[in-house]
């Protein structure tokens, strides 16, 4: 949803036409510290979930990851291959000044909840979703990227409602907190869902898929322009920027498109 609203033609390419999304040395990245911390809590009871076990772990994924065709397709040499390492040594080393992993109680890691909202049917993967002492639920999402500037913001917190919405859909409770634990830095954004938040959070899902229904039946999928084009894979084209999007799956090469 949050994809249509920043660019409905990107979401074609990726959502409609299903253009193929290389890998990037960050998203293999991520991959590869996400499954060090999933070890550390699968692996290790409330005790030993020490910084080494969490190495222990990440060299483990690391070893998997080295015949992985994403991380073949980056090609990296040798030195660099080191560099990506030590990158994700040192993300896995800040997630530990962020919390005491032998503190919080996770009740599910990598957790997908699906539920159908009006006529949309959402789904979601959580990172950790934690109990507390009190027996309230937290989710808490890593993130291997920078953390968003202010003007950005707003945008990562639309997901934070969708995660909130989510768990009270299937799990008839709303969490108290939504932590973004974003390892670069390192720094925590915490939300606290409310009632309201997630009515309008339901309110503004449906609108965005009725509006995604008429961009389908129209085929009006309009660009939207912002700092964030220059990183885009699909600003060759973008008409925004002289582009033909009908040369982009031919030039990318489509996957199983399907009609929304």
């Amino acid at each position: 949803m949050t994809a249509f609203r920043d660019c409905a033609l990107a979401f074609r390419f990726t959502a409609i036409e299903r253009l193929p999304d290389p890998a990037t040395i960050w998203t293999v990245k991520g991959t590869l510290v996400h499954s060090a911390l999933e070890g550390l809590f699968w692996n290790h009871p409330r005790g030993e979930r020490s910084p080494a076990a969490a190495t222990a772990e990440l060299h483990l994924a690391w070893a998997a990851l080295r015949d992985d065709p994403d991380y073949l397709s980056l090609a990296l040499a040798p030195d660099a291959a080191e560099s990506f390492l030590a990158d994700a040594e040192q993300l896995v080393a800040n997630y530990f000044r962020l919390e005491d992993p032998d503190e919080v109680t996770p009740v599910g890691i990598e957790l997908t909840l699906d539920a159908q909202v009006g006529d949309v049917r959402l789904r979601g993967i959580l990172d950790r979703l934690d109990l507390t002492p009190e027996g309230e639920l937290v989710v808490i999402d890593y993130k291997t990227g920078r953390a968003p500037s202010d003007a950005y913001l707003q945008s990562k917190l639309t997901g934070v409602q969708t995660y909130a919405l989510l768990c009270q859909e299937v799990l008839g409770r709303r969490p108290v907190q939504v932590r973004l634990l974003h390892l670069k830095e390192p720094t925590v954004i915490t939300a606290e869902p409310t009632e309201q938040g997630l009515r309008g959070q339901k309110t503004k899902t449906l609108a965005v898929w009725s509006a995604i229904e008429r961009a389908c039946r129209d085929e009006d999928f309009r660009p939207k322009t912002g700092p964030l084009c220059r990183f885009c894979r699909f600003r060759d084209f973008c008409p925004a920027y002289g582009g033909d999007p009908s040369l982009a799956a031919a030039a990318l090469g489509a996957g199983a498109s399907g009609a929304a």
